[in-house]
């Protein structure tokens, strides 16, 4: 029994060992690429791209993505051990919930077929949606604005079923464009809210019961992180979702009327999006999401979401980016671990809340479920020598069997 017991007891360990070495190792990676995005702010066009090399001499040397698209790909929580919560009293968990967006820049084009030559990046949802959705905003308004050029015009005959090109490169079909328009412009004259205006976490629900939570809402990962729709949290910073609440149920106006979230806006931040990076050749302004004050031609919302994420490049033979360039050494010194850390998102090592998924004592870590070698030799090594144990103990035992036999039959003398 005694055998048996040390042998559980191994094998426990060498489970438990399994499991710790793989929390570790994910906490430390979620760790690690976390400081990479906190290092990663968008500074200002000038000094986003412009290097100082060869002998002191001003050289301009720029990564020039105009020949890609934006291309979403997983939304993604993860749960990772906080200093700042570990040191409140009052905290009722150290893990903070960080939120991720996986994207790649994909060739003009090529958003469905893009599996070569590409970038693949990571980046903190609440930058991924600030981005796109301000994007998204303006290329509705500049849809909207030419619709009206539509309606205005009085040759009705001409331009019924005509194509009006804004200065985003947006086509216009002037005869479905106006129904559109004025949903979104009666919006909520017909009870609904833009999801959008939740993406930073903000008071739904406060009732008067003190002894009732007050309710937030705030972005979320949905369907496996093919989706980001908005969730009810019990906190004001979002990390603690209720599952079983609906944000329609919360949701009121000003004057009192029951509203519903409206996702359309929302959606094209995620569902088949394929926006090109490339600034209009006629744009003449910075409206727009457009960036024609400066040198290149890249669009506002590309800049800040390659310039803030986390890059995983070289692996998919990515020609344009950090590696062509002088400054970037760093990055790329830590590119292995920012595309392990990415394809550990992708394979499942988190489940839609966060938490860090184990079974059993295989562990999830660069996309492949495995043990490790040390740890198959450590096991297999305590199972081989318990069974050598347990077969010594045998013969051992059968020894000491016969030998006390002999004894009795000698009447107790030691002769």
């Amino acid at each position: 029994m005694k055998l048996l017991a040390a042998f559980s007891f191994l094998v426990a360990a060498v489970s438990a060992n399994s499991w710790a070495s793989a929390h570790r190792e994910r906490a430390a990676q979620t760790a690690y690429v976390g400081r990479l995005m906190r290092g990663a702010v968008p500074t200002n066009n000038s000094q986003l791209r412009r290097l100082e090399q060869n002998n002191g001499q001003n050289m301009n040397y720029e990564i020039d993505i105009s020949g890609y698209s934006v291309k979403f790909e997983q939304c993604q929580l993860v749960k990772s051990f906080d200093e700042d919560l570990a040191g409140q009293e009052d905290a009722s968990t150290v893990l903070a919930t960080k939120r991720f967006a996986i994207f790649r820049l994909c060739p003009n084009n090529a958003c469905s077929s893009c599996n070569y030559n590409y970038g693949e990046y990571l980046v903190d949802l609440d930058t991924y949606l600030q981005a796109t959705v301000e994007y998204l905003k303006d290329y509705q308004e500049e849809m909207c604005n030419t619709c009206n050029e539509c309606q205005n015009t009085n040759d009705d005959q001409n331009n019924g079923g005509r194509q009006l090109q804004n200065n985003q490169n947006y086509n216009v079909d002037c005869s479905t464009c106006y129904t559109e328009c004025q949903k979104i412009a009666n919006m909520e004259t017909n009870g609904y809210l833009d999801a959008t205006n939740f993406l930073e976490c903000q008071l739904i629900y406060s009732p008067q019961d003190d002894s009732v939570a007050d309710l937030y809402a705030g972005p979320i990962c949905a369907s496996q992180g093919s989706k980001i729709k908005i969730g009810v949290f019990t906190d004001q910073y979002c990390t603690d979702l209720d599952a079983s609440k609906d944000p329609d149920d919360y949701l009121v106006s000003e004057q009192g009327t029951q509203m519903k979230l409206s996702h359309a806006l929302l959606k094209l931040t995620y569902m088949d999006t394929c926006i090109s990076c490339k600034e209009p050749q006629n744009a003449n302004n910075n409206d727009q999401g457009n960036d024609a004050q400066d040198a290149d031609d890249v669009i506002e919302m590309c800049e800040t979401l390659y310039n803030s994420g986390a890059k995983c490049e070289t692996t998919h033979g990515f020609n344009n980016g950090v590696s062509n360039y002088n400054g970037y050494e760093n990055q790329l010194a830590q590119e292995e671990v920012v595309c392990d850390f990415v394809q550990s998102l992708k394979s499942g090592t988190y489940d839609e809340s966060g938490e860090i998924i184990v079974s059993g004592a295989s562990s999830s870590i660069g996309g492949g479920n495995s043990t490790t070698g040390g740890q198959k030799f450590a096991l297999c090594f305590f199972i081989l020598g318990t069974i050598g144990l347990a077969v010594y103990a045998g013969v051992l035992h059968s020894k000491l069997t016969k030998g006390s036999v002999n004894f009795s039959s000698n009447g107790g003398n030691l002769a």
